[in-house]
C-alpha cells in the first residue's frame, strides 16, 4: 500500500540484507560520469547485476548486501567513514522504491539504479569493495591534479584518501 501511495516503503534492514550507503561523488568518480544512465550502467557491470537504489534527492546510492557479510569486511567500512560510506544494518529501516521505479519515471526521488532480479540475489562484498576502491582512486587522482593547480581545492574526502594511502605506505608488509 505504501508503494502505491508514496512510491517508497520502509523495510527493516539487518535480518535478510544490509545496505551500504555510498555518496554520489564516490560513485560518480568510479563511473567517471555524472550522467545517470552511465552511472547505472557502470554500477550494473561492476556489481554484476547486484541491486542498487539511487536516492537522487540526497545524491546517495544504497548497495544491498547479504546480512551475512563477514564482520572483518564490515571493519573495512570504518576506513571509508570519512567519505560518508556507511553500513545500514540491524535496527534501521531503508526507504525502498517500488519495484518498477526507474530513472525514467517523472517526479521520483528514489529509483532502482540496478533493479533487483530476485530477492535472493544481492551484491557481493568484494565487488562493492572494488567499486569503492576505484572511486577513491579516481578522487585521489583528481585531488592530486587539482592540488597542482589550486591547493585550496582539496576536500575532506580527497584529504582522507591521501592520508589512508600514506598510512598504508608506512606500514610494513606482513608477508
Amino acid at each position: 500500500m505504501e508503494w502505491q501511495e508514496h512510491g517508497v516503503t520502509l523495510l527493516p534492514v539487518g535480518t535478510l540484507f544490509v545496505a551500504l550507503r555510498l555518496p554520489g561523488a564516490l560513485v560518480h568518480a568510479a563511473a567517471a560520469s555524472t550522467k545517470p544512465a552511465d552511472v547505472d550502467g557502470v554500477m550494473k557491470e561492476a556489481l554484476e547485476g547486484g541491486p542498487v537504489i539511487c536516492d537522487q534527492h540526497r545524491d546517495r546510492y544504497y548497495v544491498l548486501l547479504p546480512s551475512s557479510v563477514p564482520r572483518t569486511w564490515r571493519e573495512a567500512v570504518k576506513d571509508w567513514q570519512a567519505s560518508d560510506v556507511a553500513v545500514i544494518g540491524r535496527g534501521a529501516y531503508l526507504g525502498v522504491p517500488r519495484l518498477d521505479a526507474d530513472r525514467s519515471r517523472p517526479g521520483i526521488d528514489s529509483y532502482w539504479a540496478v533493479p533487483m532480479d530476485s530477492p535472493a540475489v544481492l551484491c557481493r562484498a568484494l565487488h562493492v569493495a572494488r567499486l569503492i576502491a576505484a572511486g577513491h582512486e579516481s578522487l585521489t587522482q583528481s585531488c592530486q591534479e587539482d592540488a597542482t593547480d589550486t591547493p585550496a581545492s582539496v576536500t575532506g574526502l580527497h584529504h582522507e584518501a591521501r592520508q589512508r594511502q600514506q598510512r598504508s605506505a608506512d606500514r610494513p608488509d606482513p608477508h
